[in-house]
């Protein structure tokens, strides 16, 4: 077995900590035995885990993924992202609705006619896409 931890080891170095259950589930590989198994020694851990949790002094310092991994994390990012609505999308719907009745043959006699008969305000002003 290579100097590189299991779940078990994380479970009992952090136990006292409030982490995410998932930092859990991630095998642990302290920075000195990053340093003294290698690049080598990290791949072998990557490819059994696909994730590997780097610690210092007994504290998450970074997570290094295999390809898979942040490949299916991206994936799921942009999945989660497409579900969302376009916050902007309403807004430049009704910019081109009224731009497009602006740009009507017909839209410089209407604002004439409109212009030619104010309505009357009876102390409020009329405004918005309800006038």
């Amino acid at each position: 077995m290579n100097a590189f931890g299991s779940p078990a080891t994380l479970k009992t170095a952090f136990s006292a900590d409030s982490r995410e259950p998932a930092i859990d589930d991630l095998p642990v590989a302290p920075a000195t035995s990053v340093k003294k198994e290698g690049w080598r020694g990290m791949m072998r851990a990557l490819s059994a885990h696909g994730r590997l949790l780097v610690t210092n002094h007994n504290q998450p310092e970074a997570v290094i993924l295999s390809m898979d991994e942040y490949t299916q994390l991206v994936q799921a990012a942009q999945r989660a992202k497409a579900a969302e609505p376009d916050p902007l999308a309403e807004l430049r719907r009704q910019f081109d609705e009224r731009l497009q009745k602006l740009q009507a043959p017909d839209a410089n006699e209407r604002l004439r006619n409109l212009m030619k008969k104010p309505a009357p305000l009876a102390g409020a002003v009329l405004s918005g896409s309800s006038y």
